[in-house]
Parts: C-alpha cells; structure tokens; sequence
C-alpha cells in the first residue's frame, strides 16, 4: 500500500468522523431547543375533563402559549391553562373575572361589575355552588369558570386562582383535526 493511500484512507476515517461529529451535534441542538421551546414557550395540551363541553370536549389537544403572561396581563374571555396549587390536576378554563371586578350570579346568570355577561359559550346556568356573592376578586388573583356550568370545578369551589398559578393561554386546538382552528 502506498503513502497516498494510506493518507486517502486516514483522511477519509477524520472525514467520516467529523461528518458523525456534526451530525451528533446537529440532534442535540434540535433536541435542546425543542426542548426549551416546549418547557418555556409553546406546549400542548389534552383537555382531560368536561368542565369545558361546548367549548372543548374531552380528548380535544390544544396548542398552550406560555409566553401570553410573561408579555402582557391575562384577560377576560382568556382560555387558560391552570398548573398551581388550588387543584391537584391542571386544569383548563375560562378567565371570567380580573383584580377589583365583582362577580354575582342570580337566576342562574353572572354579573360581573354589575351587568350580565352575554355568554354564547356557557352551557347550562350558573349557580354560586357555597360562592358568597357578590365576590370581589383581590389583587394578583383571577376568578375562572368552566364552560360547561353545571359540571364544573372552577373558581365556586376552589377559589380564586393566583396569576402564578396560571401556565398559559390555549390559542389553538389541533386535534381533531375537523375543529382545527383557533380556540374562542
């Protein structure tokens, strides 16, 4: 065998070795970013519970952004994911009330600041289940209700719940695919 070959062939091994050391490399990278993409911006989500139905339907999966919070301050109407200590699973709901508003409900209907709320979405009425009412909401808290009232672990039960405790905003649901679209 001669020198040039000897060269060609370690040449080829550092070639082939370098190639493998990128592509390593190349994964890892994609790896840690999809990684940190779904722990700090985007995630998604399964609506395990009913509390939602007309809305969302259990099995439903959602796209959650994590990032809504972090840039500006929740709103009313705001589907929002729940991961805190006021319930022992994560929880999926609609955010009805802010800081200093006031929430009542009579006749199976809520007020909030006083004038009814217009809810397509709700289903079912809505009654204060052990809620002293009127409640007015404290600073850093928001007050949630599911969209299926009558069927509903939310805020009538659990209490306020903490701006900390809220992990993100559902923007869009992705599954099944005939109801892909955004989340109102």
């Amino acid at each position: 065998m001669s020198t040039d070959d000897k060269q060609s062939r370690q040449s080829a091994r550092k070639g082939w070795r370098r190639e493998l050391r990128e592509w390593v490399l190349s994964i890892s990278m994609a790896v840690v970013i999809a990684l940190l993409i779904q722990n700090y911006a985007f995630a998604q989500a399964e609506v395990r519970q009913s509390s939602m139905s007309g809305t969302l339907e259990e099995g439903h999966r959602l796209v959650e952004d994590k990032l809504s919070y972090v840039f500006s301050e929740p709103k009313r109407g705001d589907i929002v994911i729940i991961d805190g200590p006021e319930s022992d699973v994560r929880l999926i709901k609609r955010l009805i009330a802010l800081p200093g508003d006031t929430v009542d409900m009579r006749e199976g209907l809520v007020y909030l600041n006083g004038v009814k709320l217009e809810e397509s979405y709700a289903k079912g009425q809505t009654f204060p289940a052990g809620l002293n009412v009127p409640f007015t909401v404290e600073e850093g808290q928001v007050f949630v209700l599911g969209d299926n009232r009558e069927h509903s672990l939310d805020s009538r039960q659990l209490g306020t719940i903490s701006f900390e405790s809220l992990e993100g905003k559902a923007v869009l649901r992705v599954w099944p695919l005939q109801k892909f679209g955004e989340i109102k």
